[in-house]
């Protein structure tokens, strides 16, 4: 039998050499959850180090990043190869694999970035969504794992903790397990300066499994893990712990969490724990016993292999797992529209074709099927069906966005997220985490401006596009008719390496394109109509104001005006073309911007001299045409503007 506390105590003594080596970190959490960690490895996690990436690895997710020298310490006694001695003596230091906070890099055994807390264990049980939902698609032969995360104080103190406690328990994830480290200590002391309620009593109510424990008594800890296992509820782990446990100058006080470490400390830990060894030194016996608790996975993967091998499923579970999109696949993608078309209802039409060509897709929704009309023909995901393909998040957009990070990073299903745009702020630090991850996930967002009318500005996110369209690695777009937003789908579905946004509008869309033979959405800009050379004015817009431009050029040519009309529904994929393709789009005449949103980052495309016609303010309260009208976004004051920059 292995000797679990001094596996714990190698992971206590290798995060403090660690830290101490680094001069700074967070040793509260690798101290304090040494023992429950160990437990975990040693007689319930199911990993194989040799194949980080086996589809069929439980997934294990540190939510209290900051503690991330637990992870690294776990990753390197378990013998994942990237997480070697020298990594970890190179925490926190340039493009080490052992960072600050966990980055992800699935083939070192790190499953997602952490770190905002609440985030990681939302994206759990986005983990533990895909897990049952593919398994109810291939069987548990060969999908049959669990999700397990370190739960801090911080993760269920936000809001979104909250929310996936909610969720979770409503739809009875059972094969999700949070370990919380209870140790009372927060940043600013013990947690009763903000908190006095009974947090386990929250995952009661929310149907949950509840164990509380002593966090160091390890045979407490065992107990707590198998029942978990055996329970078809999600379960808490309430696992009492002292804080920075082995320090005794900061055990169990507000330093323990990340005061700087001194060598009087390590060697007062040293002589409080026996462990005689010096800096960075495990003993073999100390490594063989983890080695041989990584046995059990080892079996479980090669049995696992054998399986797969004579499965009748293996090329579809692969493609599945790969991410790889299926031939002929886009051909099932609706073609152009002939009448005035809200871009969100074209999007509608797209998400229930994949349906039927890519039922890996998985939609989330929070609580707005009607107004967004991307269920259809999907069945809900629920207890009594894991087969479904649509997740009613209900009023948990924060929950939600992290739950498709969660998913996208499972693997297996190509998760979209649909809500209204306004509530893009509520998702943004899990599209950020998406972007900061470079994960393949679709954020479709409805009522893209003060289209949306009469709800009012509260729900007109004027601001909102160029928030996003600031951050490193989203792809945003805004297309103005079925035919983009069929080729916007098109592009995010086949980009692996970072997030796509859909901004869409709820209003009727003019449809300005008719051919789709080929995905000029690609580009991110384009001429649309009109000369490349010896125009006299150049129009470029975005989403539903596209169809306001191709309507003012109408109105100029019987005044002599050429004018070229450009539609941009990339920012981000037009910056990547040549210059010399920019210059040919956007040509050397007068420009006039179009959208109705804030000019906020335009000043990109546009000359000092050029104009704007958007947004300067909030919105108002009143239907879409009585706004466009009030706020000047017509195409009488495009005609004017033209007008005065040719001295028409």
């Amino acid at each position: 039998m292995p000797n679990i506390q001094s596996m714990a105590d190698a992971i206590r003594f290798l995060a403090i050499d660690a830290i101490r080596k680094a001069g700074e970190g967070h040793q509260g959490v690798p101290l304090g959850m040494a023992e429950i960690a160990a437990t975990l490895y040693a007689n319930h996690l199911k990993v194989a180090p040799e194949d980080p990436l086996w589809p069929d690895r439980d997934r294990v997710v540190l939510s209290n990043g900051h503690g991330s020298m637990l992870l690294y310490a776990l990753l390197h006694l378990s013998g994942y190869e990237k997480v070697s001695l020298e990594a970890l003596k190179s925490f926190r230091t340039l493009h080490s694999v052992c960072a600050g906070h966990p980055e992800i890099e699935q083939d070192a055994g790190i499953e997602i970035t952490s770190g905002l807390l609440g985030q990681g264990i939302a994206c759990a049980v986005g983990m533990a969504v895909a897990e049952e939902r593919l398994a109810a698609r291939f069987g548990r032969d060969l999908v049959n794992h669990r999700t397990w995360a370190f739960v801090g104080d911080g993760c269920l103190q936000e809001g979104m903790g909250q929310e996936a406690i909610s969720l979770a328990g409503h739809l009875q994830l059972g094969r999700l397990t949070f370990l919380w480290d209870d140790n009372q200590i927060t940043d600013d002391g013990d947690t009763a300066l903000s908190i006095s309620e009974d947090v386990p009593a929250r995952f009661r109510a929310a149907g949950w499994h509840v164990v509380p424990v002593d966090g160091h008594d390890i045979d407490a800890v065992d107990t707590a893990l198998t029942a978990a296992k055996a329970d078809p509820r999600p379960s808490l782990i309430a696992c009492r712990t002292t804080i920075a446990r082995g320090i005794p100058r900061l055990q169990g006080q507000r330093g323990g969490h990340s005061a700087p470490l001194t060598v009087e400390d390590t060697q007062e830990a040293r002589a409080a724990r026996n462990w005689p060894h010096t800096a960075f030194h495990v003993p073999q016996e100390v490594y063989d016993d983890w080695r041989c608790a990584m046995d059990q996975g080892a079996q479980a993967r090669t049995d696992w292999m054998a399986r797969l091998a004579t499965h009748p499923e293996k090329e579809e579970f692969t493609r599945w797992m790969t991410g790889a999109l299926p031939t002929g696949w886009a051909d099932a993608l609706p073609g152009s529209c002939e009448e005035p078309r809200a871009t969100i209802l074209s999007s509608g039409d797209i998400c229930d074709a994949l349906t039927r060509v890519l039922p890996e897709s998985i939609v989330l929704c929070a609580d707005l099927e009607a107004p967004t009309n991307h269920k259809r023909s999907r069945v809900a995901f629920t207890p009594a069906n894991r087969a479904g393909t649509y997740v009613h998040c209900g009023v948990r957009e924060h929950l939600m966005g992290a739950m498709v990070d969660g998913i996208a990073a499972h693997g297996g299903l190509r998760p979209i997220n649909v809500t209204y745009l306004a509530f893009a702020d509520y998702e943004r630090p899990a599209m950020r985490m998406a972007a900061l991850m470079g994960l393949p996930a679709l954020f479709a967002f409805s009522h893209d401006s003060i289209g949306v009318g009469s709800n009012g500005p509260t729900h007109q996110p004027v601001e909102t596009l160029a928030g996003y369209r600031a951050m490193p690695n989203m792809r945003v777009f805004r297309p103005a008719d079925a035919v983009e937003t069929r080729e916007a789908w098109h592009i995010a579905l086949e980009t692996g390496d970072g997030p796509s946004m859909l901004a869409l509008s709820r209003q009727d869309a003019d449809q300005v394109r008719s051919d789709t033979s080929e995905n000029l959405t690609r580009f991110g800009a384009y001429v649309l109509a009109g000369p490349e050379q010896d125009r006299d004015l150049t129009l470029i817009a975005t989403g539903t104001e596209v169809g306001l431009a191709m309507q003012a050029r109408e109105t100029l040519a019987p005044l002599g005006i050429r004018t070229t009309v450009v539609s941009m529904p990339c920012w981000e994929l037009f910056e990547d073309q040549p210059a010399a393709y920019q210059a040919q789009v956007l040509g050397d005449a007068p420009r006039i911007a179009i959208e109705a949103a804030l000019k906020f980052g335009w000043e990109r495309w546009l000359r000092p001299t050029d104009r704007f016609i958007g947004m300067t303010g909030f919105g108002a309260s009143a239907k879409a045409p009585a706004l466009y009208a009030h706020f000047g976004i017509t195409e009488n004051r495009i005609v004017e503007a033209a007008k005065e920059l040719t001295g028409r």
